[in-house]
């Protein structure tokens, strides 16, 4: 037996014991009571600093070392109140293993699947309410995984839900093609047409064309961007332990410069008016106001530090500062520049330290910049910066060639030589300002150097007179403005197995830009093909994950249903149309694919007040709908029935088999799983495993109203 194991063994038998550490987590979870949250160099560092309010370092060290408390967000498009964000005073890992809150917690993690809400941090909430999200706004998360603030944006884009294909779209984009899936899921559960996920390092995130409405080719300003920068996270200690014993100053060292280089290429690629929030979940000034005032600097004027204490009038915040010092790992302390020796000189930069100028360092106003400490409001800690763009940034005033004409070379000489070195792999730390965006200007590389990760299908924009297109325009009876254009498959060849649809304006960008971006995953999934469909006369059946963006284009196939109607559609697997009251039995009269609406009864005010769209089938005698498990839960809660699964007296490995089987229906709900149709009509992919046999067979309701 080798070391590890002999390791693991003895790890695994402490455990089992009664006082093991799977016994005294304490509300963190198991093995982080063994972690002792202290960390002398941060409480040196942080009370130097003078962060924390005099005579509130104590509250603040105490808040650290508690747990962080779950908060979950409601998804704010679907006609919710108001109150859309929720604080609980119980850490996420009570709420996963207490029994008494077991059936709160299969609702939460229900809901979040379906998409109604999200589980977020109350902190990671605020960098998106600060962006002023409007409809028509196109948008760029640059450092978007693994989601939670990219699925706020979304949700403001669908402010309207009227209004399928709103004007603006989302790209959110993350260096890690793995994360980068992460996000897709996010997304995913949302269903929007108007998102687009790619993977590029955020510091070069390359610059996209699209056409203008006058025909010309033009460069693709943003008029909202997300800068929420990879930091060295100390002001998550109350959910990620390992910081207390990896925190060091020499992290905010490394990542400055990255920050610097991220938040540069997001203010390039930012339309004159728009704004850009800048965030990390750091409390350090390194990665805080350091990067702001090297922005605002370099800026000349081009960039202003708005006002947003206005905008959440509710939110306990500090205010930025203005003087700072700088600590290395082993205790040594540094006011200014000309403090740091030559040898210090390639992990410590003059943009870490204040400006010199104080008139230049009173016109920033950093005490705009809002952090917030933990014992304020029982958060996590967090910064955030919000800026306004007011003319274009200096370095593409000199050189506006390099930004029309992806194919020109910088003229400046000490740019041109310093990106050669660069192209070296030299001169790494002596790169000039204007050498990072001329770098990303220059045409993509190759796509054999560009490609790394997961490859993926390919995106193909259909044409109007597509021949899939003229029996679905029959079947469903399509309205006339329907934009065909804005379908695309992933197969260049053989049978299209799925249709999705992207909004007009990501379609642009998709056709101008297919060699300069890498796309992960865009559009949202409308139609299906089902084989057994052909003899009705259409191929594709309608996907649910699609059906809020095509509802308004489709004009017959539809059956009223009632309140009644949907639960008998939920709750069995294939019931008897005889089953249904007797105005839905009389509307379904054509056999195929139908769309089951409920529409609010004002005479039942108990009922649903809001509207209800299902995909179903229709067969010669039963009726089935195709409904995901936990948008069935969903539905199945409002209508107040109960849909709570029992898991008392069920072993480890039952557990872990539910688990298994729970990640693989959510991949097949998210289309990364092939079904066949007819497997679909039996119900083998519907998550059917909770019902009993006999009701598999079109029987009773399983589930008993509450």
């Amino acid at each position: 037996m080798g070391k590890r194991s002999r390791l693991r063994k003895k790890e695994h038998q402490n455990n089992s014991k009664p006082g093991g550490r799977d016994n005294r987590d304490n509300g963190w979870g198991a093995g982080y009571a063994d972690i002792i949250k202290e960390n002398k160099l941060f409480e040196a560092y942080y009370q130097e600093l003078g962060l924390v309010p005099e005579g509130e370092f104590d509250q603040f060290m105490a808040a650290m070392r508690e747990p962080l408390p779950a908060t979950i967000r409601i998804t704010g498009y679907k006609r919710y109140p108001d109150e859309l964000a929720w604080h609980t005073n119980m850490s996420r890992k009570i709420l996963r293993k207490s029994p008494l809150l077991e059936k709160f917690h299969q609702f939460l993690v229900s809901e979040t699947e379906s998409g109604n809400i999200s589980r977020q941090e109350a902190v990671s909430m605020i960098p998106p309410l600060l962006m002023k999200i409007e409809p028509h706004h196109k948008i760029l998360d640059m450092c978007a995984a693994p989601g939670s603030k990219t699925a706020q944006l979304i949700e403001m884009l669908h402010s309207d839900m009227d209004v399928p294909f709103p004007e603006g779209f989302v790209i959110a984009n993350d260096v890690d093609n793995k994360r980068c899936y992460l996000l897709v899921h996010q997304a995913k559960r949302l269903n929007s047409p108007c998102i687009m996920v790619v993977n590029h390092d955020a510091s070069c995130i390359p610059r996209l064309q699209i056409d203008t409405e006058d025909g010309q080719k033009g460069t693709l300003f943003y008029d909202r961007i997300l800068c929420d920068v990879p930091c060295s996270g100390d002001g998550t200690m109350r959910k990620n332990i390992d910081v207390w014993k990896k925190w060091t100053t020499s992290n905010s060292l490394h990542l400055h410069g990255l920050q610097i280089r991220i938040a540069v290429r997001g203010v390039e690629q930012l339309a004159v008016g728009g704004r850009m929030v800048y965030s990390t979940c750091s409390l350090n000034p390194i990665e805080d106001e350091a990067v702001i005032a090297t922005l605002l600097e370099k800026s000349e004027g081009a960039l202003e530090l708005a006002d947003a204490s206005v905008d959440l009038p509710g939110l306990k915040w500090m205010p930025g500062i203005t003087k700072w010092k700088l600590m290395t790992k082993e205790g040594q302390w540094y006011k200014d520049w000309s403090e740091v020796p030559v040898n210090r000189h390639t992990q410590i930069r003059p943009t870490m330290f204040p400006p010199t100028d104080t008139e230049k360092l009173a016109n920033m106003k950093l005490e705009r910049c809002m952090r917030i400490l933990p014992h304020h409001q029982n958060t996590g800690g967090f910064f955030v910066a919000v800026l306004v763009k007011k003319a274009p940034m200096p370095w593409n005033r000199r050189f506006p060639k390099v930004y029309t004409h992806v194919h020109a070379r910088p003229r400046n000489p000490t740019c041109v030589g310093k990106l050669r070195e660069r192209e070296r792999g030299v001169g790494r730390k002596s790169v000039c300002m204007y050498s990072d965006s001329v770098l990303c200007s220059r045409p993509p590389p190759n796509k054999k150097m560009k490609r790394h990760g997961f490859k993926e299908d390919p995106f193909v924009f259909l044409t109007e007179d597509d021949p899939v297109f003229p029996p679905i325009e029959s079947f469903y009876d399509l309205s006339p403005d329907f934009p065909k254009i804005n379908v695309l498959t992933r197969t260049h060849e053989g049978k299209k197995r799925h249709l999705y649809m992207v909004s007009k304006e990501l379609r642009n960008v998709m056709l101008n830009n297919s060699e300069r971006m890498k796309v992960i995953n865009t559009g949202v999934k409308v139609w299906s093909r089902n084989s057994d469909g052909e003899e009705f006369g259409c191929a594709f059946r309608l996907a649910q994950e699609g059906i809020y963006t095509l509802f308004p284009y489709i004009r017959s196939r539809m059956i009223t249903v009632s309140v009644e109607d949907i639960k008998i559609l939920l709750t069995q697997e294939n019931p008897y149309l005889s089953k249904l009251e007797e105005d839905a039995h009389q509307q379904a009269k054509k056999m195929g694919v139908i769309v089951l609406k409920y529409r609010p009864d004002k005479s039942n005010p108990d009922g649903p007040q809001c509207p209800i769209e299902l995909c179903g089938w229709r067969g010669k005698t039963s009726i089935r709908a195709f409904v995901p498990r936990n948008e069935r839960f969903h539905y199945l809660r409002m209508l107040g029935v109960e849909v709570f699964r029992d898991k008392q007296g069920q072993g480890p490995r039952e557990e872990e088999k539910e688990v298994k089987e729970e990640v693989k229906e959510g991949e097949t709900e998210n289309g990364n799983k092939d079904v066949s149709p007819k497997q679909e009509l039996r119900g083998e992919n519907r998550g059917d495993e909770h019902l009993k046999g006999d009701e598999r067979e079109g029987g009773g309701e399983n589930l008993t109203s509450t």
